[in-house]
C-alpha cells in the first residue's frame, strides 16, 4: 500500500484553479520532490496534505485513512516551513520540545527525544541558544529537528532550502536527504529549484498551472521530458518545431535541418526537445540532425561553457562546450553540428 494517495484532487481560490483533478501516490521511505514555477500549485498540495486548506473535490488518504475531515494538528505528519517559524521567546530546546509538550509527551521522554533531534541535526549543545542567536544554516536546522522530533511517518518540507546562501545550500541539501534515509520517513519537498529537486528526490513531480505534467525519477524526467512546458523548465533544452516529413521526422526550417528522431513521433507531435550537452561541433556533418550555424554569444559556466549559435534558419539553439575541448569557439566562428537520433525527444505537447 502507498503511503499517501491523492486522487482527483481540486482546488479554487476566487474562479482560479489553483489544483485541477490531481492524482498522486507517495511510498513509504520515498523522498518526492515537487517541482514547478510560481503558481503552478505545488505549495497549495502541500497546505492540502498537511490540511491548513480545503480541497474543492478529491480525497487525500494517508495508509487507508481518510485525511480530509482530520484538522491539521491531528494529522499523522508534519511540516516544515519555508519561514521556518520558530518562537523567539523560547531556546532551542523550547521550540525543538513544543510538539512533544501539547502532546503530554512526558518530561524525561520530551529530553531525551529533543536532544536525539539536535544530535540528528548537528546541533547537539544548542538546547539553551536563543533563536536570534542562531545563523539561517542553524535556525533551518532547528526547524528541521522540531519536525523530525515527532518521529513523523511523512514530512512535508516547503522550500525549506530557500533562504540559505549557495554553498550551505548544497550542503544542508545532502544533509536532508541522509536524514531522511536515516528516519525512514518519506518526504515532500517542494521547491522551484530544478538542481535541487534532481540531485536529491527519488521522484521529480512536475507542475504546470496545477496539472501534474510528469511524473517519475530524476533522470527519466530530464531525458525524455514529456511535454514543452517541462523540456524548457527542467534545464532549458531546445525546443525545435516543425512539419511531419512523412518519414517519421520533422522539417525544420528556422533550424535549416531535418529532425529524425531514433522513436516515431506521435500523431500530431510538432516538436522535439534537444539537450544542449547532446549537441557536438563536427566540421563537415551534413545530413538529417545535422545544422549550420554562427556561435553569436559564449557564458562561461564553470566546468564548461553555453554557446548561442544562431542556425541557418534563424533558430537560436543553446550548446554546451565542454572545458575539456579546449577553449570555446568566439562569436562569429561557423560551425558544423550534429546529435545522435536518440538525443531528440519527441513532445507530446
Amino acid at each position: 500500500m502507498s503511503l499517501l494517495e491523492i486522487a482527483g484532487l481540486s482546488k479554487h481560490f476566487g474562479g482560479i484553479a489553483a489544483l485541477e483533478a490531481l492524482d498522486l501516490r507517495v511510498e513509504p521511505g520515498e523522498f518526492l520532490a515537487l517541482l514547478g514555477g510560481s503558481g503552478s500549485g505545488k505549495s497549495t498540495l502541500l497546505r492540502l496534505v498537511a490540511g491548513f486548506e480545503q480541497p474543492d473535490a478529491g480525497s487525500i488518504r494517508m495508509e487507508g485513512r481518510d485525511l480530509v475531515p482530520v484538522p491539521p494538528h491531528a494529522r499523522p505528519l508534519n511540516m516544515m516551513f519555508q519561514s521556518y517559524a520558530l518562537f523567539p521567546h523560547l531556546s532551542v530546546q523550547g521550540n525543538v520540545a513544543y510538539g512533544l509538550k501539547r502532546d503530554g509527551v512526558p518530561r524525561a521522554e520530551r529530553d531525551a527525544r529533543v536532544a536525539e533531534a539536535l544530535e540528528m541535526v548537528g546541533l547537539a549543545g544548542f538546547a539553551s541558544r536563543m533563536p536570534h542567536r542562531l545563523s539561517g544554516g542553524q535556525r533551518q536546522r532547528v526547524a528541521l529537528a522540531r519536525a523530525l522530533v515527532k518521529r513523523p511517518r511523512l514530512l512535508l518540507l516547503d522550500e525549506p532550502l530557500g533562504a540559505l546562501d549557495a554553498n550551505l545550500r548544497e550542503r544542508t541539501g545532502f544533509e536532508l536527504r541522509a536524514l531522511q534515509r536515516r528516519t525512514g520517513a518519506s518526504f515532500i519537498m517542494v521547491t522551484h529549484d530544478q538542481n535541487e529537486a534532481l540531485a536529491l528526490a527519488d521522484r521529480v513531480a512536475v507542475l504546470e498551472a496545477g496539472r501534474l505534467v510528469q511524473l517519475g525519477p530524476p533522470r527519466a524526467v530530464y531525458e525524455r521530458p514529456a511535454t514543452r512546458f517541462v523540456a524548457n523548465f527542467l534545464g532549458a533544452a531546445n525546443v525545435l518545431e516543425g512539419q511531419p516529413d512523412g518519414a517519421g521526422g520533422l522539417d525544420c526550417p528556422t533550424l535549416g535541418a531535418s529532425l529524425r528522431p531514433a522513436e516515431p513521433m506521435p500523431p500530431g507531435a510538432t516538436a522535439c526537445a534537444l539537450r544542449p550537452e547532446r549537441i557536438l561541433a563536427q566540421p563537415g556533418a551534413s545530413g538529417p540532425n545535422t545544422a549550420r550555424g554562427v556561435v553569436e554569444d559564449v557564458a562561461f559556466r564553470g566546468d564548461d561553457s553555453l554557446l548561442l549559435v544562431r542556425a541557418a534558419g534563424g533558430a537560436l539553439l543553446r550548446v554546451s562546450h565542454a572545458e575539456e575541448d579546449g577553449p570555446p569557439p568566439p562569436p562569429g566562428t561557423a560551425l558544423d553540428l550534429r546529435w545522435e537520433a536518440a538525443a531528440l525527444v519527441p513532445l507530446a505537447g
